[in-house]
C-alpha cells in the first residue's frame, strides 16, 4: 500500500453552533486524523482545506496526534449564510476542541489559518501549548485591499461573470492567456463554493473594515511561538512574519529559502524539520502541557 493510499477518509462531527447569527442548531465539522502523541490542531489557509495538510501530517505523525480541520464555511464544514469573521472561526474551533476533548493543543496555521491560530491563542491561551504560525494573516496591511480590485467582478453572484469567463477563454488560448483565465475560472469557482471566502473578502473591500487584525494584541502571547515564511512568497509580505516574531515574546522567526507561499503542500519536509526541532526545545511546555490520546491511524 502506499502513502497515499494509506491516508483516512475524513471524519464529520456534527456539534450545536451557538452563534449569534445562527439560525440552525448544528453544523458538520469535517476533520481528518492521524498519529499518537500530544495533539496538534492543524488549520488551512484560504480557500484550503484540512486536506491541504496531509503532506505535513504524514511527517509528524510519528511525533503528534494530527488534527487537520475545514473551517466553517470550507471543505465539507458546515456552510451556513452567516456573516463570516476572524470570531465565529475561533467559535467554531473552540467548539470543535471542546466537542473532541481535546484539552490544551499545540496549534500550526497557514496564511489565514495561522490568522485564526493566533486569534484564537489570544481568546484561549491557557488551551494553546505552543503555536505556528506559517506565513499567517492577520496583520493589518491596507495595500491589500486594492491589490485585488481587478478580481472584484468574481464576487459578484450574477450568472453574467460565469459567462464571460466562458466566452473568452477561446480567446485567451490565442493571445497566450490561457493559464490566466483557467486560474480566474478556478477562483470563481472556489468563492462559489466556499461562502467564507467570498464573505470575508466582500466585507474587506476598504482598509477601515479591517477591525479583526491581531497586531495590536499578539504583545500578549507567552507561549512557545514559531514563525515560518518563504522568501518568495507573494501573497504574504515578509513583514507580516516579522511582525509577529517581533511582537510575541520569545518567538523564533525561521525563513525557507526559495519558498514561496504554499508551505504546507510543497515543503512539507522543510516544515517538519523546523517544528520538531523547535518543540524539542521546549521540554517544559510539552512535559506539562500535553495530554496523551489514544493512537489514531
Amino acid at each position: 500500500m502506499t502513502e497515499l493510499e494509506s491516508l483516512p477518509d475524513p471524519r464529520i462531527l456534527t456539534i450545536p453552533l451557538q452563534f449569534g447569527q445562527l439560525d440552525t442548531s448544528s453544523q458538520p465539522a469535517a476533520y481528518l486524523e492521524m498519529g499518537s502523541g500530544p495533539t496538534l490542531v492543524l488549520l488551512h489557509g484560504f480557500l484550503g482545506t484540512g486536506a491541504c495538510w496531509l503532506p505535513l501530517m504524514q511527517k509528524l505523525r510519528s511525533h503528534y496526534r494530527c488534527i487537520s480541520l475545514d473551517l466553517l464555511g470550507f471543505g465539507n464544514s458546515g456552510k451556513p449564510a452567516i456573516r463570516y469573521d476572524i470570531a465565529t472561526e475561533v467559535a467554531f474551533v473552540r467548539q470543535v476542541v471542546e466537542a473532541l476533548n481535546l484539552g490544551s493543543c499545540y496549534f500550526i496555521g497557514h496564511s489565514f489559518g495561522g490568522w485564526v491560530a493566533a486569534a484564537y491563542a489570544l481568546q484561549y491561551p491557557d488551551a494553546v501549548n505552543g503555536l505556528v504560525l506559517a506565513a499567517a494573516a492577520g496583520i493589518r496591511d491596507d495595500s491589500f485591499c486594492g491589490r485585488y480590485d481587478h478580481l472584484r467582478p468574481l464576487l459578484w453572484p450574477v450568472p453574467v461573470v460565469d459567462w464571460g469567463l466562458h466566452l473568452v477563454k477561446p480567446l485567451a488560448g490565442l493571445l497566450g492567456q490561457r493559464a490566466a483565465i483557467a486560474q480566474l475560472s478556478w477562483f470563481r469557482q472556489e468563492l462559489k463554493a466556499q461562502p467564507a471566502a467570498r464573505s470575508f473578502l466582500l466585507d474587506r473591500l476598504r482598509p477601515e473594515d479591517a477591525i479583526d487584525t491581531v497586531e495590536q494584541q499578539i504583545h500578549q502571547l507567552r507561549l512557545p511561538t514559531l514563525v515560518i515564511t518563504g522568501d518568495r512568497d507573494e501573497t504574504i509580505p515578509l513583514w507580516h512574519s516579522q511582525t509577529y516574531a517581533k511582537q510575541i515574546p520569545g518567538a523564533k522567526l525561521a525563513i525557507i529559502p526559495e519558498a514561496d507561499h504554499a508551505l504546507p503542500q510543497k515543503y512539507a519536509d522543510e516544515m517538519a524539520e523546523l517544528i520538531l526541532q523547535f518543540f524539542a526545545n521546549q521540554p517544559d511546555a510539552i512535559s506539562c502541557r500535553s495530554s496523551t490520546h489514544p493512537s489514531s491511524s
